[in-house]
């Protein structure tokens, strides 16, 4: 265990920051497989409501650091992908 003041403080910071991180991942995976399960189930108005919310909570995801930006990316991506498939079925 640490000993100088430093490191014990630092380390309550990251005790906090795992809580409020984990928090925030599990949101983000929940949002997005509530769109993707409205994708699935064709209820195109309910995925339209929850598309740009999905991208913003994964843009604020890529921002604090939970994902990296290129992984946001791929998110948005392939998401935005099934919705016009979706819509052009």
């Amino acid at each position: 265990m640490a000993e100088h003041y430093s490191a014990l403080k630092r380390a309550r910071q990251i005790k906090r920051r795992t809580i409020v991180n984990r928090a925030r991942k599990s949101r983000l995976r929940s949002q997005i497989k509530s769109l993707r399960k409205a994708l699935e189930k064709k209820e195109l108005t309910t995925a339209e409501r929850l598309l740009p919310k999905t991208f913003s909570l994964i843009d604020r995801a890529a921002k604090w650091g939970i994902i990296k930006d290129n992984t946001a990316a791929r998110y948005k991506s392939r998401l935005q992908a099934r919705f016009r498939k979706a819509v052009a079925a």
